[in-house]
């Protein structure tokens, strides 16, 4: 008991502990809500920068205090000098970014190290007036925060808040989609450097109390972590901002217990917790993508499996199956559960047979093998090997991708063994000509060109006899004449 009172209570009992709890936790609030919106918009670097460039605005703003006037350390004129030189290098990241062939993210690199080195010489020249310890600006000391710290850190973290709540709806879009943003009128340059400016005073506001360093790490370490969690912008400005909390809280006591730097406790408390979320996380977690890639079904087998019970005439037994798919016990049963859950098969008492759903698919794979041979064939491959090499490639069967080749081809109607190349489209569509399975199905037609009772949209059975094609529509049967099964295609409903 008294070890838990050492540790959890008596440091909530001393004032710096307090003052820097509370200090620390409105600045990693606002710091972590904006940092989601930073990270969507991919601007991470961006709050580095700015808070580097920040010593250029304290030193200009130390010296105009000190020659003019005769005032050392006035926080105010640094707040505005530093606000000043942020702005400034937003400006020109953006100025160099637009008038010449240089990315963004190149311009910042440019920019703030050459802001923030006119900072160094600044102080460096000065240094009889301006009296700033880069390593404190830098580190941050978060357990020694002045009253005046509290106080401007809490006005711009309400005045950020508001404006983020305020203008949410505008941040969300631009931050997604601006180009649709800008299609409905949203003007998204003004609210891009709306949101600059407010990540600006952040930086601005908390670099004195916690350092670069730790501003920098509270506005993306926390909303990094929450953005693993879910993919719903309100709820990962809600985690975020607790993360934040929890990163000061558990950052001090580990300070305390160690002895050692606020900040940089701070921030090695906040990169454990986005390391545990990141391998424990629910959904994009690494053991979550651990167990989903154990899970997956190859997608290899599975078209080979629908393959297979195509070929057997549209049914086969499981004992059979076996004999053609080389597949472990494990991989097939997931193959088939998957499968079926897909709609494609039906496994049955050990039968397993295609669906209507599963049949269109297996048309596709057909027409791809055969669309594939036709093309090594013409690419010179030598007979005997086009379909063992047409069985890998099968599996590359993007339908768009397989009907631009069989255009390529001029589109012919058979392979080199001159069997029949299915006309199935990317739609999903396809002739009567590969009716194979389908007889007395309820179908779709996709296209026809008659002056009978039918059209698209319809759905129908067809049945091949002696004679042609019938189709039963509303329990009236209409027979096609062979120019009317030419203009039929048909599509699984």
């Amino acid at each position: 008991m008294d070890i838990l009172f050492t540790l959890f209570i008596e440091p909530l009992t001393k004032m710096y502990f307090l003052k820097a709890l509370v200090g620390g936790s409105i600045v990693a609030v606002v710091c972590a809500v904006a940092g989601c919106l930073v990270i969507l918009q991919r601007m991470a670097f961006l709050g580095d920068a700015l808070s580097h460039a920040m010593i250029a605005g304290v030193g200009a703003g130390y010296l105009f205090m000190k020659v003019f006037f005769g005032i050392e350390a006035a926080a105010g004129a640094m707040l505005i000098g530093s606000l000043f030189s942020a702005m400034l290098t937003v400006f020109m990241i953006g100025f160099v970014a637009k008038v010449s062939r240089i990315k963004e993210d190149t311009a910042i690199g440019i920019m703030y190290t050459g802001i923030f080195a006119a900072g160094v010489v600044l102080v460096s020249v000065f240094s009889k007036y301006i009296h700033i310890d880069i390593v404190h600006f830098i580190m941050g000391d978060i357990l020694g925060i002045s009253d005046t710290d509290m106080i401007v850190s809490s006005l711009v973290s309400a005045v950020v808040l508001s404006t983020i709540i305020l203008f949410f709806r505008y941040f969300k879009l631009t931050s997604f989609d601006p180009v649709m943003a800008a299609s409905i009128g949203i003007p998204v340059l003004f609210f891009k450097y709306l949101f600059t400016g407010c990540v600006s005073l952040v930086v601005v506001s908390a670099v004195s109390m916690v350092g670069v360093i730790l501003v920098v790490g509270l506005l993306i370490t926390p909303a990094a972590t929450a953005y693993l969690l879910t993919d719903r912008l309100e709820k990962m400005m809600g985690l975020a901002a607790i993360f934040g909390f929890t990163s000061i809280l558990g950052g001090l006591y580990l300070s305390v217990w160690m002895n050692s730097s606020g900040g940089g406790a701070i921030m090695l408390f906040s990169t454990a917790q986005f390391l545990t979320v990141l391998i424990f996380a629910p959904r994009y977690g690494i053991l979550a993508d651990k167990l989903r890639s154990k899970k997956a079904v190859p997608q290899q087998l599975t078209e080979d499996i629908i393959a297979s019970v195509f070929k057997s005439e549209g049914e086969v037994s499981l004992s059979s199956l076996t004999k053609y798919i080389d597949a472990a016990k494990k991989p097939l049963n997931n193959a088939l559960n998957q499968l079926t859950s897909d709609g494609l098969l039906i496994n049955a008492d050990g039968s397993i047979s295609l669906t209507e759903k599963g049949k269109t698919e297996a048309l596709r794979l057909k027409k791809a093998h055969r669309v594939w041979e036709t093309y090594l064939h013409h690419m010179g491959v030598p007979d005997e090997q086009l379909h063992e090499q047409a069985h890998v490639l099968e599996h590359y069967n993007d339908a768009e991708s397989i009907n631009y080749i069989h255009q390529q081809l001029g589109f012919p109607n058979k392979d080199p063994h001159g069997s029949e190349i299915p006309d199935i489209y990317a739609d999903g569509s396809f002739c009567l000509t590969d009716m194979f399975g389908f007889s007395n199905s309820e179908v779709k037609v996709v296209t026809i060109k008659t002056q009978k009772e039918i059209k698209a949209g319809d759905l129908v059975k067809i049945s091949q006899q002696e004679d042609g094609f019938v189709i039963e529509k509303d329990g009236q049967l209409i027979e096609l004449t062979n120019e009317e099964v030419a203009s039929l295609t048909i599509k699984i409903p």
